[in-house]
């Protein structure tokens, strides 16, 4: 039987992940191996400068077995393939991540991170996003052969295959777009706020995106803002 690894950034109760699970059961044994908390824009960092805790942990989807970790997205991919599953999986699926990972985000991304971890340790690994928006019409109607899809499309070293589902409503979703150039664009256009000053001088600061679907045609980007669901293949840094 298959066996596949789920991980994601949001944490192992994310609805995302636990609405991956129950699909992934589909096609395999599924393990879990997630964050113990949110680990947005991780990228693929590692712990390694103090010691990493996981335990086995309860999850609302039966028959798959679940482990909470508090290290990053990418610690968890490599515990799952290196100590806690009884093998190698077949396949490393990373999400249901809640906010694109398309466009220029890609490079902050740590369900991409994990994907491109599971690549790192020889499994065929796909990122799945959506939109951070409370409609997932699409993303329902569509995961399941939207899986069966990655568990057969090739892949090289160091290559994942990456998904993000739009988020309009059903009845305006326009179909799937394949290999779409990655955009050079991002969905928020970056600027931090300042919070506070402080007396010492210190300046207190917080991101503060502002949204944009100013998108290139014939992009990742623009495939999600007209409708469409995108996949490509990504390549990680240094693999040719």
């Amino acid at each position: 039987m298959r066996r596949i690894l789920l991980t994601n950034d949001d944490g192992l109760l994310s609805d995302g992940l636990i609405r991956l699970a129950r699909a992934a059961l589909r096609f395999g044994e599924v393990w879990v191996v997630a964050p113990d908390g949110e680990r947005s824009a991780a990228s693929q960092s590692v712990t390694l400068r103090h010691p990493i805790r996981v335990r086995p942990a309860e999850f609302p989807v039966e028959s798959v077995r679940a482990f909470a970790c508090d290290g990053t997205p990418a610690d968890c991919v490599r515990l799952g393939c290196l100590n806690l599953l009884p093998g190698k999986p077949d396949l490393l699926v990373a999400g249901i991540n809640y906010g694109y990972n398309a466009a220029s985000d890609i490079q902050y991304s740590a369900t991409l991170g994990a994907a491109f971890e599971g690549a790192n340790q020889g499994c065929r690994s796909v990122a799945l996003s959506e939109c951070a928006c409370p409609v997932h019409e699409v993303t329902d109607a569509q995961l399941l052969p939207v899986l069966e899809e990655a568990i057969e499309t090739p892949t090289g070293p160091g290559q994942v295959l990456n998904v993000n589902f739009p988020g309009c409503p059903l009845e305006e979703f326009r179909g799937i777009l394949r290999d779409r150039k990655v955009s050079r664009r991002a969905f928020y256009r970056d600027r931090y706020r300042l919070l506070e000053t402080l007396p010492d001088g210190q300046m207190v600061f917080r991101v503060d995106g502002i949204y944009n679907e100013d998108a290139d045609e014939g992009t990742d980007f623009r495939a999600l803002v007209d409708g469409y669901i995108s996949i490509g293949l990504v390549n990680n840094v240094g693999w040719t």
